[in-house]
């Protein structure tokens, strides 16, 4: 039995390099997809338009060789599979597909939408090819719901973005021990570095334990994961007292996951944190208030750059009047916002506020428009990043220059991208990709800290 994957063109988008999933399978791209990808390659949409020309080059790579009838059969992707199993990737034809078939047919007229010729490809194929398994791949939901309607028998989401099954099990940066977690250890060997003190103990003990992680019991204990090795797992003592006095630009957290946060952020060794939770916990303000002090106090950064995806309906803010800066502040006045709750109790907070951008060269800017730059010497946050997928996140995160920092900030309950979920979201990627990486910190920050509205709207509405 052979094993057909037709692919929707949300796919391709979703996953440039989306051929190379399917193993020793056969890949059909149905005639429709390519019309797609060629009328969105040429979108005002930066971001999307890349993707299908990534996509359009993938597959002219597999195929610029071979000859129409050999397109048609299937062409062997190439991979560095061990056992020697490369899958094939065809064109479909589908525009020769008539309702006088013995698949059921569902309209494809152009008053129709492309999905139900995609869908007839699957339904052809399925009553063309008994004895083989066809399977319809897309991301979108109605769109399953009407192939399975109709009579297809495999329909499935797009699977090989996901690092989780359950965003449950998502790394949260910290593991609660309930009780007291020196009792259940058996040894323990304790060393000083500097003002440090530090535990070595058996990885036994806390076997799912990664780098840069905090260990906290119902006690006063708060270690935080230095380093892990097969065996090994070294913990710096920490005291809750002084985790929760410590002051970032006049800030002061308030909960414990807020206090893990501030002393993450400012660990030097960590190029990348991530912070993660619910509206209102204080991660952005978190992240302006280090990127300030490490500007204007330690003199670490040159810049301070702001960056989110703006939404669909801004496709091209080149439209809009004015500097960039004066272009994204709709989307970027959370940072104003936070701007204005560190000075509001200055003397004068406009003045305050502008004194701040200005020295602390605090640059606004689209992630639409950041391909293709380095950034060196700069403080970088990246807001609202649950909305992007995982080549998007890459592509952003490979423009991080020498001596900078990235921190990238979301919320998985505020999706709005219609593609994308909880569990198959960038952010939720990285931080499954990177918790391991020594000079990476992951935090979910958790509390709700605006407001007691704030707090119940969060819980209950």
């Amino acid at each position: 039995m052979e094993k057909l994957f037709v692919l929707d063109t949300n796919v391709l988008l979703h996953d440039p390099m989306a051929l190379n999933a399917f193993h020793e399978h056969r890949v059909i791209i149905p005639m429709t997809v390519l019309e797609e990808l060629d009328a969105i390659k040429d979108r005002r949409d930066k971001d999307v338009s890349r993707e299908a020309r990534i996509a359009i080059q993938a597959i002219d790579k597999i195929l610029f060789n071979a000859s129409p009838s050999a397109i048609q059969a299937g062409v062997e992707i190439p991979s560095s599979r061990p056992d020697g199993r490369n899958g094939t990737l065809a064109i479909f034809a589908d525009q020769l597909i008539s309702h006088d078939s013995d698949a059921p047919y569902l309209d494809g007229s152009v008053h129709q939408t492309n999905d139900n010729r995609i869908i007839n490809v699957a339904m052809h194929l399925q009553a063309t090819r008994p004895d083989d398994y066809v399977c319809l791949v897309t991301k979108d939901i109605n769109m399953r719901l009407k192939a399975k309607g109709s009579g297809l028998t495999n329909v499935e989401d797009y699977r090989r973005d996901r690092v989780l099954e359950d965003i449950e099990y998502m790394a949260k940066g910290y593991e609660h021990i309930e009780g007291d977690f020196w009792q259940r250890i058996e040894s323990v060997e304790t060393s000083r570095d500097g003002a440090l003190t530090l535990h070595q103990i058996d990885r036994a003990h806390v076997p799912h334990a990664h780098v840069n992680q905090f260990l906290l019991d119902d006690k006063d204990f708060v270690g935080h994961v230095r380093s892990v090795s097969e065996n090994i797992i070294e913990l710096v003592d920490l005291s809750r007292d002084q985790l929760m006095h410590q002051r970032i630009w006049g800030l002061k957290p308030r909960n414990m996951e807020q206090a893990m946060a501030f002393y993450l952020i400012q660990q030097q060794n960590i190029d990348m944190t991530v912070l993660t939770g619910p509206a209102g916990s204080g991660k952005t303000l978190i992240a302006l208030a280090y990127g300030l002090h490490a500007i204007l106090e330690e003199r670490r950064y040159d810049k301070l750059i702001v960056a989110r995806s703006t939404p669909p309906i801004a496709e091209d803010i080149g439209f809009l009047p004015g500097t960039e800066e004066e272009k994204m502040a709709p989307w970027l006045a959370a940072f104003d916002d936070n701007l204005e709750v560190l000075h509001g109790n200055d003397e004068s907070p406009f003045s305050s506020i502008e004194y701040v951008k200005d020295k602390a060269n605090i640059q606004f800017k689209s992630l639409n428009f950041m391909r293709g730059r380095s950034f060196n010497n700069a403080y970088i946050v990246i807001d609202e990043a649950q909305g992007l997928t995982q080549f998007q996140l890459k592509s952003i995160i490979t423009r991080v220059g020498g001596n900078s920092k990235i921190i990238v900030l979301g919320n998985l309950a505020q999706i709005d991208n219609k593609y994308i979920s909880p569990l198959t979201s960038g952010l939720t990627y990285l931080v499954e990709k990177s918790k391991h990486f020594a000079h990476a910190g992951i935090m979910h920050v958790n509390g709700i800290e605006r407001s007691r509205l704030a707090a119940f709207a969060e819980e209950n509405l």
